[in-house]
């Protein structure tokens, strides 16, 4: 077996499920999931139309690992609309590639970007998206933590990294808007971090998977790709960005996404995937087309966050110390009495409700673990269940 599998932590939800062990929450009470980052909103008329069309005699076809060129000139079009991309800069054909949801692309990525040769670094946000560090590891790389915490805004302080790190460094993730924290990466950040990658020739793969989800319709999250173009990258040179239907279109079990940036890194990430046995099927193509085109149904998903976002933010904050983002899902939530575990398990026990420990999703550090004494809550319940979860969660705070 592959010895690197033994470096591997346990993922964050079998760790909740042993700390929910033996709980017995209270029967008259239904469980409201504030955990899992999964979004409940119905799928959009127009994407299950089209995957219903497209059902029959799409399955007897061999789909292609490069897509195909409907889809990519529909994503092209979207990042364009999105971002304010130059129409002529994006080309389909070179500069994008289907992936079968983010979660499988960032974690591909890394085993065909990192030289394991060179005793290669990988630096990534702490806390963060598990997958990350997983893809390091079995990629045989180092991880390095740079800490996302209160002090610094909640992303990633990029100058507390020392020299001797980026000379090492093959790949940097950024999240943006972030996972756990909900905090956006502003230009100037990003702006950085190209700099960066040029002057240490690194690649940065930006996970932008809830860049359609913020309150506020005039100011949406920056990305990657066009903070390349600014910096003077036309070839988005040594940039990728990784996109995905999971949660602008809340359709999860899709498993349906995009990565786009530098020619170069794609060609090799496509001859890589072709090995991998990844290509998305032609049904969920054709859907995945119909969900590009269309912004009415993310604008509607904006919608239903917002509500949730002000049904539950003045009941939290009576209780819990706590930052509302503008942008993503996720509430990052310190706790009273700093035990994010017993507070978890107290929630459960006596509400009902699930949340996730903060200390789950980071890495010690020389400051501690930035995720004790914090919990994520995910609004992906209804409205009428995130609001009821609130209230759960205010009587458990007052109670104690």
């Amino acid at each position: 077996m592959n010895p690197d599998l033994e470096r591997l932590q346990p993922y964050p939800f079998e760790r909740l499920r042993e700390l929910l062990a033996g709980a017995l929450p209270p029967r008259d009470l239904t469980h409201i999931s504030m955990s899992v980052g999964e979004p409940k909103h119905a799928a959009p008329h127009v994407l299950v139309s089209a995957l219903q069309d497209a059902l029959v005699g799409s399955l007897g076809t061999y789909p292609t690992t490069a897509g195909m060129p409907q889809l990519r000139a529909a994503i092209a079009g979207w990042l364009n609309r999105r971002y304010g991309l130059p129409a002529a800069t994006l080309d389909p054909e070179q500069m994008l590639l289907p992936v079968n949801g983010t979660r499988e692309a960032l974690f591909a990525f890394a085993q065909a970007v990192v030289d394991r040769r060179r005793d290669p670094v990988v630096v990534m946000p702490n806390p963060s998206y598990q997958i990350y560090e997983g893809a390091t590891l079995l990629a045989g790389a180092e991880p390095y933590y740079v800490n996302a915490d209160a002090a610094s805004g909640f992303v990633a302080d990029l100058e507390s990294v020392p020299d001797r790190i980026w000379r090492r460094c093959q790949l940097l993730y950024l999240c943006s808007p972030d996972n756990p924290t909900g905090a956006v990466l502003d230009r100037v950040y990003l702006s950085r971090a190209v700099e960066l990658a040029a002057r240490h020739d690194f690649v940065i793969a930006a996970d932008e998977c809830y860049a359609d989800i913020y309150l506020d319709e005039a100011q949406p999250p920056p990305g990657l790709l066009a903070a390349a173009l600014a910096a003077g990258h036309l070839q988005f040179e040594r940039c990728v960005a990784f996109h995905s239907l999971s949660k602008r279109s809340s359709v999860p079990g899709l498993r349906s996404g995009f990565v786009a940036g530098d020619p170069g890194l794609l060609a090799a990430f496509l001859h890589y995937r072709t090995y991998h046995g990844c290509s998305m099927p032609l049904h969920t193509q054709y859907a995945s087309i119909a969900a590009w085109n269309d912004d009415a149904h993310a604008r509607s998903n904006r919608d239903l966050y917002r509500q949730k976002f002000a049904a539950t933010v003045p009941i939290l904050a009576e209780v819990l110390d706590f930052e509302s983002p503008t942008a993503s899902f996720y509430l990052w939530a310190q706790v009273p009495g700093g035990d994010d575990e017993r507070f978890t398990r107290g929630l459960y026990a006596t509400r009902n409700v699930t949340v996730v420990p903060g200390s789950y999703l980071a890495r010690m550090s020389a400051r501690g673990n930035p995720g004790r004494g914090r919990v994520r809550i995910s609004l992906v319940a209804s409205v009428a269940d995130c609001t009821a979860a609130a209230e759960r969660i205010r009587e458990f705070v007052r109670e104690r």
